[in-house]
């Protein structure tokens, strides 16, 4: 499938491993881009649609036990594919900003490299459940996976993986980014709120063209 990049509004993805700062962050930008006068839109996935929310239970809670990793991903992508229909595409039809919690690339970071899937077969899933629309920009906040464990408490499912699982996922991450250097920026999560937010607004800001505020 050939990439989809919207030309009316402005898709942006925050990825990265665990206690990255993408609960900190996504806010902040919000918050800016309202006030430079943007309609905004900040979503999340897995969870962003009311279907989202009972898929996002089933993929995360504790007392899901064991899942099959293929049935793991199957999950994530119904889940996708609700919310760039219900969610995503209305919102940047209408020429919004729309700012997402995780995306494909987490599918393939974490059903891919962390739980060893046939990584093509996972991505034609993944773009076929998105309509193989991809961010404008996708934000990568890197931390070493063993500093981002201690940054929360009450661990899911995923968050409970071992240590190597995490490793393998940010490996992932930054190896995306490196194969498309146009449509990503790699930000070090372990500097302070303010530093990572004012390195996200620089970049970010050369897409606004494309939104209508």
């Amino acid at each position: 499938m050939d990439p989809l990049y919207t030309e009316t509004g402005v898709f942006v993805a925050l990825e990265g491993g665990e206690g990255s700062g993408k609960s900190t962050q996504a806010p902040l930008l919000v918050e800016w881009l309202e006030s430079l006068g943007h309609r905004v839109l900040l979503t999340r996935e897995p969870g962003g649609t009311e279907v989202g929310k009972i898929l996002r239970h089933i993929v995360l809670d504790n007392g899901t036990g064991e899942l099959s990793p293929r049935t793991e991903a199957l999950v994530y992508a119904a889940d996708k594919a609700e919310h760039v229909d219900k969610v995503v595409l209305p919102a940047l039809a209408e020429g919004a900003i729309v700012i997402t919690d995780r995306y494909v690339d987490s599918a393939l970071a974490y059903q891919g490299a962390g739980r060893s899937l046939d990584m093509a077969e996972l991505e034609h899933v993944a773009r076929w459940a998105t309509s193989s629309l991809r961010p404008n920009l996708t934000i990568v906040l890197d931390i070493d996976p063993a500093i981002g464990h201690v940054r929360f408490e009450g661990a899911d499912r995923i968050e409970s993986e071992p240590l190597e699982f995490h490793e393998r996922v940010r490996e992932h991450f930054l190896e995306l980014a490196a194969a498309d250097p146009g449509h990503y920026v790699v930000i070090a999560g372990d500097g302070t709120p303010e530093e990572i937010h004012a390195e996200i607004r620089t970049a970010v800001e050369p897409w606004l063209g494309q939104a209508h505020p």
